[in-house]
């Protein structure tokens, strides 16, 4: 599985929802499949532009399992697992019964916790599962390079990090030490933004929120980076990742609402986001409309 997802780009499809809030499993299934004919090295389902954090333990487990039915082996499946540690632990069995090829670790809910601490809940989820797993680091869950090598040490199925910290020296640290032990992969909001400085570290793959919208734009902007395209990459920086993140940081929870906004602009509609989240206001949804409509699905600088 690890060595699968680090051969491309990978895509964290969002959690389709009905007007009323409840998982819209047909409108799932078929954007899905259209994700999927796009070509990712694996599809993370119910992860953060998922809205994990937002769905029932039955609901992660009913949208993993869909996923799985859906992409029939044809790429691997992670799912989202996260909150305290009994709770992470029934959810990485339960992603385990549904057929998940690896899981994505998130932080624990709410509390700073000490290294001790953090590296007891990874390892007590690790043991409970066969799956691969990755561990995200992130917001109050950013472990040191020192605790992920003895994490590594202990627990043969530790197979990732993805970094959503942005803290280069962690990450060069981390990388230093490690080496090839673990997958590395970008996860920072709108990965797009750090994917050329995060490949001369050393970080394999990046997860991209776009795939769910602009799949050829993502395509081709991580063709470009791959390739060390400077002039595509400077052009698809300017003239749609900028604009797009200006817009994210409007709101609070605008990384997944302006994702969904995305989805729906071009066609294919999620829903709304659930609680505590909100929708992109008028003018932040009509000035993607008009970045999108203005830049379309194409590789970027294809138009230059």
């Amino acid at each position: 599985m690890a060595e699968a997802i680090a051969r491309d780009l990978l895509s964290f499809p969002i959690t389709h929802l009905t007007d009323d809030l409840a998982f819209d499993e047909p409108r799932f299934r078929e954007h899905l499949e259209w994700i999927i004919a796009a070509g990712p090295a694996g599809v993370f389902a119910a992860g953060g532009t998922g809205e994990f954090f937002s769905l029932t333990p039955d609901e992660v487990e009913k949208v993993t399992a869909t996923s799985v039915e859906v992409t029939r082996g044809r790429m691997p499946v992670l799912a989202g697992v996260g909150y305290g540690t009994a709770m992470a632990i029934d959810l990485a069995r339960r992603a385990e019964r549904a057929g998940a090829d690896g899981i994505l670790l998130l932080p624990p809910y709410l509390i700073n916790a000490s290294q001790q601490g953090l590296a007891a809940h990874v390892e007590a989820v690790c043991r409970a599962t066969s799956l691969g797993v990755i561990l995200y680091n992130r917001d109050n869950a950013i472990v040191d390079a020192e605790t992920v090598a003895r994490l590594c040490d202990r627990c043969p199925n530790l197979v990732g990090l993805k970094d959503g910290v942005g803290d280069i020296e962690l990450m060069v640290r981390t990388r230093s030490l490690l080496g090839d032990r673990l997958v590395y992969v970008g996860g920072l909001p709108t990965a797009e933004t750090f994917a050329r400085p995060y490949l001369a570290m050393g970080v394999a793959t990046y997860s991209s929120a776009l795939f769910n919208f602009m799949p050829n734009f993502a395509r081709g902007f991580y063709n470009a980076v791959r390739a060390e395209d400077v002039p595509t990459i400077e052009a698809g920086l300017r003239d749609f990742i900028l604009p797009y993140t200006a817009i994210r940081n409007r709101g609070r929870g605008y990384a997944v609402a302006i994702v969904k906004a995305g989805a729906r602009i071009v066609g294919r509609p999620g829903g709304p986001v659930r609680p505590p989240l909100t929708d992109l206001d008028a003018r932040s949804y009509a000035d993607l409309e008009s970045l999108i409509a203005a830049h379309g699905d194409v590789a970027p600088g294809s138009r230059n």
